[in-house]
């Protein structure tokens, strides 16, 4: 890398190599990570690293930032096993700082990257950052028809994510007796839910102690009182 002048690519990737050896001496012998080799020794993680790495910086060079932000996310693909998601989403992380920077593709890859994040968030136990970037993701794909490998369209996938992170807020807010914050919330969580309309019949019955009474739940329901 240095002698053919990516700079920046070594100094990535010493900096991947030290981290992963900061969370092996931090989890202790015993532990999943220290039974692994380390970066080093795993040269087809290396390879992976120096073409995408190296891409990216090519790119950056010339102002490219689609072109970084497509060779990080190539590498967040790359490292898909247990052993390995704090390379993934380390590199999930550098494509949603890349995608602020990228102005030609109106705004595809910053609603990628919020998903992204999102996800993340929400797996770490983050929920209401995780909600911030679901709502961020959902305001960059209205009205578009972009659609993922699957054939999805991005805005129902922000539909999915928002009314399943709405249910989880609400029921932590349950959990704290905050009734009138959690009709609120579940309401949010049913438009959601009617706007990405397959979901609606997966929508889980509110307990009705809850919802009993309340005008902004039955008229959010557009037809009375909600029954399980």
């Amino acid at each position: 890398m240095l002698r053919q002048g990516y700079h920046e690519s070594f100094s990535e990737l010493f900096t991947l190599i030290q981290k992963w050896n900061a969370l092996r001496e931090a989890a202790g012998p015993g532990s999943a990570i220290w039974q692994q080799k380390s970066l080093e020794e795993q040269p087809d993680k290396l390879d992976q690293l120096y073409l995408f790495l190296t891409r990216a910086e090519a790119a950056q060079r010339a102002g490219h930032y689609e072109e970084v932000y497509d060779n990080q996310l190539n590498l967040a693909y790359c490292f898909n096993d247990p052993e390995d998601k704090w390379l993934s989403n380390y590199f999930y992380e550098q494509c949603f700082n890349t995608a602020q920077l990228i102005k030609i593709d109106g705004g595809k890859r910053e609603a990628q990257a919020h998903a992204n994040m999102g996800l993340i968030n929400e797996e770490q136990g983050h929920v209401m950052k995780a909600a911030e970037h679901y709502e961020a993701f959902y305001q960059l794909t209205e009205g578009s028809t972009w659609k993922d490998q699957t054939g999805h369209t991005y805005n129902s996938l922000a539909c999915e994510h928002l009314w399943r992170i709405y249910t989880l807020l609400a029921d932590k807010m349950l959990e704290n007796k905050e009734h009138q914050q959690a009709i609120k919330t579940l309401i949010k969580a049913l438009k959601m839910a009617k706007e990405g309309s397959p979901l609606l019949d997966s929508l889980h019955c509110v307990p009705p102690s809850l919802v009993l009474g309340s005008p902004e739940w039955d008229t959010a329901l557009l037809g009375g009182p909600h029954q399980c």
